[in-house]
């Protein structure tokens, strides 16, 4: 399935803020986060500068939202839709950015809740847990 970014604007804030709910709500819950709509909204804006919407077919599907510093680049939000969740996409789409920034010669971090599964993926993929707060871990791929 061919996914495609593209650089987020402000038209694009109800939809993210709907795919925010649908993929986040739960694990938010889970992990005793805070899931208000004003909790969603900073979210939605934090570092929207670098955020890019992912479509398919011209419609959004996404969000990637990726931090490059010269010393290290950060994964700040990568979320799919459920329905194209377990498609390999979210696998595919890190498997480009960490060949970017292995090309770059940068690590790459992030962070994920401990009750989101996708730390399974993350792994997989090699990154490593370097450190963790009471709602999320901190994660390193070295370069």
């Amino acid at each position: 399935m061919q996914v495609d970014r593209r650089q987020a604007t402000e038209s694009d804030i109800p939809f993210l803020l709907a795919l925010r709910r649908e993929t986040m709500d739960g694990h938010l819950a889970a992990s005793g986060a805070d899931c208000s709509e004003q909790a969603h909204l900073a979210r939605v804006m934090h570092h929207f500068d670098c955020a890019e919407v992912l479509t398919h077919e011209g419609s959004p599907v996404g969000l990637l939202k990726l931090r490059r510093e010269a010393e290290a680049w950060e994964i700040v939000q990568i979320q799919l839709g459920h329905r194209l969740q377990g498609h390999g996409i979210g696998r595919a789409l890190l498997e480009e950015v960490l060949a970017d920034a292995a090309i770059a010669g940068v690590e790459v971090r992030l962070s994920v809740l401990k009750a989101n599964p996708a730390r399974r993926l993350y792994e997989r993929l090699g990154f490593r847990t370097v450190g963790e707060d009471a709602h999320e871990y901190f994660m390193r791929r070295a370069a």
